[in-house]
């Protein structure tokens, strides 16, 4: 399958170069053109995961991977589930918190590190990320260690919880971070800039492991199918999924699943107070306000970098807009939605809560809700617990980093001052 740049339909590349490029000229994003309808579903529903999870990614990555070696990637990447948990008699919460950092962005990390071993090539790597919260920790995890790759952390200084901080600024090695004076899409603005100077770009062999990069999508579109695969077969005809969203990279995968032929209902974009999306939904107009920091911090996004890949599916006909509506949700009602959650015997965190709260105002009689728990509560102990009174015990995961160093530097939100950064540290 070949891939375009959104901004520049002239490049074309495969699979393989848009992993190692990750983005396009002009900041651009690769994306299909047509993404292929499965017509076998029920068939692919029935399957084991590993053997849906190659069924579902073939399609996209078969000019350069053959299947042995395809296969092999996805073993190695899922090692971890998706567990659909029920509760309500209307609510599920698919739970994407049980991989080495307790975030659903170990599924994408995962694939990425495995997929670029694979296309790997003598000139070393720099992977440069922006995190507002759980990238960081998935793409450090994901990467430690590997041999050529040298990965450089961006993070909004005094904008994560620290727990979050702590899982990828304690790594060192061929981890490196930095606290960004400034919010997300500062960090966000550095990474394009970093992509928009050339030599750079060519200097240090730079790849980016954002969902801008299209490995990290499509490993989260097989998860949305193994929702349904836990599902009773007489509630999957009406299912609304609630997304927690900030930089939308999740709700893009979840709408390539149902383009797949994935029978999801609608989709909630569910945002915190940074609600770009949701005003856009209902205006028609695209007006970005100052990021606000909130209790739901990995959402604190304004400019969300996967919002083109969602607008070119709808003006190409592809994914119908009105399956689509998008709900912001205040402090006081995540808070709210936290209390709900743990009235009915289920403790949650504030992403999720959001999530929750937009479902509970939209969902009808006859439909069934699927909300994505995106983080493990833990994560946000202090919030949870203020929030709940109660005492939260710490996971092993976050146990263990919890007293190390954080090895972190401070930079200004300023190009020249982080491209003198990276090019004095050591691959």
């Amino acid at each position: 399958m070949k891939l375009y740049n959104l901004k520049d339909n002239s490049q074309i590349v495969d699979f393989k170069t848009a992993v190692r490029t990750g983005l396009g000229r002009n900041q651009g994003l690769f994306f299909p053109k047509k993404i292929p309808q499965l017509t076998n579903i029920e068939q692919i529903l029935k399957l084991s995961p590993h053997q849906r999870y190659f069924e579902i990614l073939k399609n996209f990555v078969s000019e350069n991977m053959d299947d042995s070696t395809l296969k092999m990637v996805i073993d190695k990447t899922f090692r971890f589930p998706a567990k659909l948990e029920k509760v309500s008699t209307q609510n599920y919460c698919l739970e994407l918190f049980h991989g080495p950092t307790l975030a659903f962005k170990d599924f994408g990390a995962n694939f990425m590190a495995n997929c670029l071993q694979e296309f790997a090539s003598e000139q070393p790597i720099t992977i440069l990320t922006a995190t507002s919260g759980d990238t960081g920790a998935a793409v450090a995890h994901a990467f430690h260690g590997l041999k050529d790759i040298r990965v450089v952390v961006l993070f909004p200084k005094g904008k994560i919880s620290e727990l979050q901080q702590k899982m990828f600024t304690t790594l060192g090695d061929n981890i490196h971070t930095v606290a960004v004076e400034g919010d997300f899409d500062d960090c966000q603005q550095l990474v394009k800039q970093s992509f928009d100077d050339a030599s750079f770009v060519e200097q240090i062999g730079l790849n980016s492991a954002n969902s801008i990069n299209i490995s990290r999508l499509l490993a989260q579109v097989c998860y949305y199918f193994d929702a349904f695969t836990q599902l009773p077969e007489d509630k999957r005809n009406s299912v609304v999924v609630s997304v927690p969203s900030g930089n939308f990279g999740n709700l893009c995968a979840g709408i390539i699943a149902k383009t797949l032929g994935l029978p999801i209902k609608r989709f909630i974009a569910s945002t915190n107070l940074n609600d770009t999306v949701p005003r856009y939904l209902q205006s028609g107009e695209w007006s970005p306000n100052e990021t606000i920091a909130t209790i739901s911090n990995a959402m604190d996004v304004s400019r969300p970098n996967n919002w083109p890949r969602i607008e070119y599916l709808m003006q190409s006909d592809q994914f119908d807009r009105k399956d689509l509506t998008g709900t912001a949700v205040s402090e006081e009602d995540t808070r709210d939605s936290l209390r709900s959650l743990y009235q009915s015997g289920y403790i949650s965190e504030p992403h999720a809560a959001v999530a929750f709260k937009a479902l509970a105002d939209s969902l009808v009689d006859d439909e069934i809700g699927i909300f994505l728990g995106t983080a493990h509560p833990a994560k946000f102990k202090s919030t949870v617990e203020e929030t709940l009174e109660i005492a939260l015990p710490l996971p092993e995961a976050l146990e263990s980093c919890a007293t190390k160093e954080d090895l972190s530097v401070q930079l200004q939100a300023n190009f020249e001052q982080l491209k003198s950064h990276i090019l004095g540290l050591s691959v």
